[in-house]
């Protein structure tokens, strides 16, 4: 990104960012701080949405912050503002500064390692994720409508929508910190979605469900066709007609690849710094342990260009790198800020604000196990393809979400499924993955195929 980012939608330039950082930091280091680090940042956008044809909500953001952490030794206060003035500015450094004076010491506290931050070069990697998306009001509108009109459209029984909607958003960030770091990017994410409504049947008889359906790029020219995320929206609201439930037993489970990103998420999760130096896992002392099933990898490059999680360093300002977290099932690494290294006897992974890109594949898994060959493996059992609440455990792994989905017999669906619940142990489940899918699928971060899991309970009738 070029210093002209007023001319691309923000009303600030990179260089009086960089401004406001070395102002910060030197008007802490001037108060007595033995270390700091700022961030500031700002972000627009333009979010509409429809409901049967006309516009319901037309919301314009633009938001700017600026935040300080100043350390004094080991104890650590942290203010921000809206105000970019001067004044504003020495004024939240100065509020930082009191708040730490008067926190308690903290041994884990403080600033990353200097070897362990992000060098001019790595700070300079493009990886592509800035796309301004010249949209108004009325064009965001217009892809809203088509979405919906195209749901609408797939069948009679489409008779009512939640509505559709179109969403363009960028922001760009500039941080830096005493021990030399200096870095910052701008990013953009937009998205058209629908949520119809099918219904069938009159009286006691009759059958209303919802489904929903998005495309959610950094480019927005890489979006899907309003038209086609309308009809697969559709299409998804129809299938689930008619839904029943199924008797209580214990089967096979395969997770729609859309929901399969949980369960890799739940892992994450298990084995990221804070749940672990808390305590508040059931993956403790896990690193180097078999965790996952003995065919599955996961991998991870924060380095994909256009990529949802990529990133040339962490909210901290650390290095990312790529590198392979789970070997054939075994830990190989945890997620890890500086804080929660120190707090383990470890060292900072990069992870300051999360994972970055993971894929999880099998070794089994052939180019042609796509979903009709991954329901021929689940032979019968159930299709999950929705899950309610927020029934899973982080710290015992116990796990029981409400599911809907579809029953299958002999390899084919056979009938819609709603209303049944589906429990069992993260750690059972994760050892109990017996195959992926090849219909990756990637959301957010997180990209993976379909998960079958051997051997869940079903709480139905």
């Amino acid at each position: 990104m070029s210093g002209s980012t007023t001319s691309q939608g923000f009303a600030y330039t990179r260089e009086q960012f960089q401004q406001f950082i070395e102002d910060t930091l030197s008007i802490a280091r001037h108060l007595g701080a033995s270390d700091a680090a700022a961030e500031v940042s700002e972000g627009a956008g333009l979010s509409v949405s429809v409901r049967k044809g006309e516009i319901e909500n037309v919301e314009r953001n633009r938001d700017k912050s600026l935040g300080v952490t100043v350390y004094l030794g080991q104890r650590r206060g942290n203010a921000s503002t809206s105000d970019f003035s001067r004044a504003a500015i020495e004024q939240t450094v100065r509020a930082a500064f009191d708040i730490a004076r008067f926190t308690a010491e903290d041994p884990a506290a403080g600033l990353p390692d200097a070897e362990d931050l992000a060098t001019a070069e790595d700070v300079a990697r493009n990886l592509d994720l800035f796309h301004p998306w010249a949209l108004d009001a009325e064009g965001a509108a217009n892809l809203a409508r088509r979405c919906e009109d195209a749901a609408f459209a797939t069948d009679a029984r489409i008779t009512n929508s939640e509505g559709g909607a179109t969403s363009a958003q960028q922001s760009h960030f500039w941080a830096g910190n005493s021990r030399g770091f200096r870095g910052g990017y701008a990013s953009s994410r937009h998205s058209i979605s629908v949520s119809p409504i099918a219904s069938q049947g009159r009286g006691r008889k009759a059958s209303m469900e919802r489904d929903a359906w998005y495309s959610s790029m950094r480019d927005a020219m890489a979006l899907s066709s309003p038209e086609s995320v309308g009809r697969y929206a559709a299409e998804r609201a129809l299938s689930r007609l008619n839904g029943r439930k199924v008797p209580t037993c214990e089967v096979p489970v395969l997770f729609e690849n859309t929901l399969a990103a949980g369960l890799l998420g739940a892992y994450v999760h298990a084995v990221s710094g804070g749940s672990l130096y808390r305590r508040a896992t059931f993956l403790l002392d896990s690193l180097g342990q078999p965790v996952l099933a003995d065919h599955l990898d996961v991998d991870e490059d924060p380095f994909i260009p256009k990529g949802k999680a990529s990133a040339p360093f962490d909210d901290e300002g650390v290095r990312t790198r790529c590198r392979r977290a789970v070997d054939a099932g075994v830990v190989q690494g945890y997620f890890l800020s500086s804080y929660s290294a120190r707090k383990l006897g470890m060292r900072t992974t990069g992870h300051a604000g999360g994972s970055q890109n993971l894929v999880l594949t099998s070794r089994l898994t052939q180019p042609g196990d796509h979903l009709d060959e991954m329901l021929r493996k689940l032979g019968r059992g159930l299709f999950v393809t929705e899950l309610m609440g927020q029934g899973v455990n982080h710290v015992t792994g116990d796990y029981s979400r409400g599911a809907a989905g579809f029953w299958v017999e002999g390899g084919r669906i056979v009938h819609p499924v709603s209303e049944v619940t589906i429990a069992g142990h993260l750690r059972d489940m994760f050892r109990r993955i017996v195959a992926v899918g090849a219909d990756t699928y990637t959301m957010g971060g997180k990209t993976i195929g379909s998960v079958l899991v051997e051997g869940m309970k079903v709480a139905g009738s």
